[in-house]
């Protein structure tokens, strides 16, 4: 483990955690008082557009935090863990469709209204249960989770590494695109699902709903924060370190590297999965296009423009380049995959350790340091 680990390590076990845990009771607070308290004409009101807008982004940090889990401490680059992300999003759709039911285009109660355009006779065995809400929060954080075990079992038991894992990982949610696109498979097919009214009963499209899924999703990721935090800072998280740094010599003294990476990538697609889950009712919207190798190539771009292996780093990369690509998108959308591609080129040559390492190093260089003094030579 290198000086650099070992200092952003030890600082986030000092008074980075703290400091985060302030911002996130802070951001839990501030942004929903600064929408309802402040008149829309004052400087600092908060539309509720943009408390959207945030909740969108939280969801995507703490995506980015679950592929820091794994990657950043573990040294696995699961480039598929959009995939999980999607599968969590799914589970809480399919329960937002089921609570239209008479108000869909067909008046069906008992199928949704993709389902009666495609002349499904009954609703599939598969659907079964996510007209509770419990039910499809379960499923939301299960189906992820065990999706991962059992491909990182395979995976791992073969110890398949390196970039080996990485390309199987992009197999797996390209295999998973193409199956969700087919209308044969009851999802929605290129559409997905959409057109959602409520959640637990309160309306989508009202502002005090907008603002509870806005501070549901900062207190979940404060929880995937701590959580993360625990098994890091474990002797768990010790001998995950050392599997990154030099793995075949941890199974040499005799501890199971699969069982470590196992635990570690299921806890982390399951973080996804709730992500997932908290992102669909945001945006109103879940398609296969989230299951998109594309989606999760850009989620290791936030962990490393954040800085990988520190927790909060891929929370503040993933807020910076959602930030910047809500900017360009608008004012240039065409240099924004320009942009995007010389980011992850200039962090990766030149910012190994991403915005908190920068942040790192610059506390040194303002540091002072003492005048190194020459000794006198002692006459014999």
């Amino acid at each position: 483990m290198g000086p650099i680990t070992r200092r952003l390590i030890a600082l986030e076990s000092k008074r980075g955690w703290a400091v985060l845990l302030a911002v996130f009771a802070f951001a839990a607070v501030a942004v929903p008082l600064l929408n309802v308290l402040l008149p829309p004409d004052h400087a600092l009101h908060v539309p509720t557009y943009m408390v959207q807008l945030l909740g969108k982004f939280l969801c995507y940090a703490m995506l980015a935090l679950a592929l820091d889990l794994i990657w950043g401490f573990a040294g696995v680059l699961s480039l598929g863990h959009g995939a999980f992300f999607a599968l969590g999003g799914y589970a809480m759709g399919m329960y937002m469709m089921r609570q239209i039911g008479e108000r869909g285009v067909y008046g069906n109660a008992d199928l949704p209204d993709f389902m009666v355009f495609l002349n499904w006779g009954e609703l599939p065995w598969y659907w079964w249960g996510f007209d509770s809400f419990w039910f499809a929060a379960l499923m939301a954080v299960a189906v992820p989770g065990l999706l991962a075990f059992v491909f990182g079992w395979l995976a791992f038991r073969s110890r398949i590494t390196g970039v080996y894992l990485s390309i199987i990982t992009q197999a797996m949610t390209y295999a998973l695109m193409l199956a969700f696109f087919r209308n044969e498979m009851g999802f929605g097919g290129n559409n997905g699902l959409t057109d959602f009214k409520d959640i637990l009963g309160y309306s989508l499209s009202a502002d005090g709903t907008k603002i509870g899924l806005y501070v549901a999703t900062v207190i979940a990721l404060t929880l995937a924060y701590l959580v993360s935090r625990f098994i890091v800072g474990s002797r768990l998280g010790r001998i995950l370190l050392a599997v990154r740094d030099a793995e075949s010599r941890v199974r040499f003294i005799g501890h199971s590297v699969t069982g470590a990476k196992l635990f570690a990538f299921t806890v982390s697609a399951m973080i996804a999965g709730v992500a997932g889950a908290l992102y669909v009712p945001q945006v109103g919207i879940i398609n296969p296009s989230e299951f998109s190798p594309a989606q999760s190539i850009e989620v290791a771009i936030w962990a490393a423009v954040g800085g990988r292996g520190t927790l909060f780093g891929p929370i503040l990369g993933a807020l910076s380049v959602n930030g910047a690509k809500s900017f360009f998108t608008g004012a240039a959308p065409e240099v924004w995959l320009f942009f995007l591609g010389g980011l992850f080129v200039v962090v990766t040559l030149f910012l190994p350790k991403g915005l908190v390492g920068l942040a790192s190093a610059a506390r040194r260089l303002k540091r002072p340091t003492l005048p190194v003094t020459k000794e006198e030579p002692r006459n014999a």
